[in-house]
């Protein structure tokens, strides 16, 4: 008889990191251990893997636990590529952020950045 894989689960955590590994342990209060995670990022119709080894997750980070289903055709690509892609859009999300705050600044709003450009 062989052995039986094991199903490797996807976890979503609250700031949109989706995990990756076999779950070793969970408690009622959803906390996780999962061993030999990676990372997945998603750009598009392509993804990348970064591995992270042995993940301790606590409960309340925890958004959604699942399959690890293919529900859509992607390309497996090296992670450097969504990882460039998301730097990017960062870059272009806080251009427009700064943008956005000038002209609402300029118009008499109460957004006031300081010196570096940060709100806080």
């Amino acid at each position: 008889m062989r052995p039986v894989p094991l199903e490797k689960p996807l976890v979503v955590l609250r700031d949109g990191r989706k995990l990756i590994g076999i779950l070793r342990s969970f408690d009622q209060f959803a906390n996780l251990v999962l061993k030999d995670t990676t990372e997945r990022r998603y750009v598009g119709d392509a993804y990348g893997d970064i591995p992270r080894g042995i993940f301790i997750i606590r409960g309340e980070n925890v958004v959604l636990p699942g399959e690890n289903h293919r529900i859509w055709p992607l390309r497996k690509v090296p992670v450097e590529e969504p990882l460039q892609v998301q730097r990017q859009e960062m870059e272009a999300r806080l251009k427009r952020d700064k943008i956005k705050n000038r002209l609402l600044s300029d118009q008499g709003s109460s957004v006031d950045p300081t010196e570096d450009g940060e709100l806080y």
